[in-house]
């Protein structure tokens, strides 16, 4: 079991005390200093298995991605509400601080993805935000022929996010925003989709991601790709972690875990048409098969 006596745990919940006790998370000094350094706790490689992790500590980290969930999401309207200010805001994306590492994990996905659908017709991005990066960045630079649909539930996320493509003649016509809860787009739009991206922050209690897993299973496109973010290590007290046996449904392909500023693993994963052969992941280990092969 896992606990307090543990150095990086110990640290980690130090900077839970200290971030639960801010009144208010945007963007500001002492908000940025408090997660930059959780940030950089949790980067390095370290041997923590969250499975052991005693009661308490289980709901530290379950509050702690919680409030990570919070501030990564009033950083991206802070930023999404400067963007929209300049009248062509793709122009200065570099001005998010975060911009590099978006660059990053969206060339990561797209060369993980390429080894198993090379040129996608129809993307959505669930979860997509105020500030679609991974969207944007992908369109620009790797899909350049690829429409992408957001999925978003809240309205003035995908407003403020119209607002950042809305003049750029080219991504202005490949990008569209659906304001609803995924759980109810139903099989005939999820259908049409060749490859199907889950943000890390949709489901941020693991039983809500894989609720929406069983709805994405049972109405994608059979062969249609699924990508999701997961974490690995101590980068699992920032973000949820997707097992491959919570994928019921495909067939899971890929899990690469970075080891740079790259803070997400990456899963690749098809939906099952019939059967299909069992793959391991990078460390060796086997992943999860078809309900066939079950």
């Amino acid at each position: 079991m896992v606990c307090l006596r543990d150095p990086l745990v110990q640290k980690v919940c130090e900077l839970y005390d200290e971030i639960s006790k801010l009144e208010n998370l945007s963007p500001s000094k002492e908000v940025d200093t408090l997660f930059t350094q959780l940030v950089a706790t949790c980067i390095p490689p370290y041997p923590v298995d969250i499975t052991r992790l005693c009661t308490k500590i289980k709901r530290i980290r379950n509050n702690l991605i919680r409030l990570c969930g919070q501030a990564e999401g009033l950083l991206e309207k802070h930023y999404s509400t400067l963007l929209g200010s300049f009248e062509n805001p793709l122009d200065h994306l570099n001005l998010f601080p975060y911009y590099s590492n978006y660059l990053k994990l969206s060339g990561l996905e797209f060369d993980l993805l390429s080894q198993h659908c090379s040129n996608p017709g129809r993307v959505a991005f669930v979860g997509s935000g105020p500030l679609p990066l991974t969207s944007i960045v992908l369109a620009s630079h790797h899909l350049t022929s690829t429409v992408f649909h957001n999925y978003d539930i809240d309205a003035s996320a995908n407003s403020m996010a119209m607002k950042l493509v809305e003049s750029h003649p080219d991504l202005s016509k490949r990008m569209e925003f659906h304001t609803t809860d995924i759980m109810d787009v139903s099989a005939a739009a999820l259908k049409d989709y060749d490859v199907v991206f889950l943000a890390a922050l949709v489901g941020m209690e693991i039983e809500e991601k894989i609720h929406v897993i069983k709805h994405l299973a049972k109405n994608m496109a059979p062969g249609a790709i699924l990508m999701l973010r997961s974490a690995h290590g101590a980068r699992a007290f920032l973000y949820p972690v997707v097992q491959p046996h919570d994928l019921q449904g495909f067939e899971v392909l890929t899990v690469y875990h970075p080891t740079d500023e790259v803070i997400n693993s990456v899963v690749v994963a098809r939906k099952c048409p019939k059967l299909m052969h069992s793959v391991v992941d990078q460390c060796g280990s086997p992943l999860s098969l078809c309900p066939e092969k079950l």
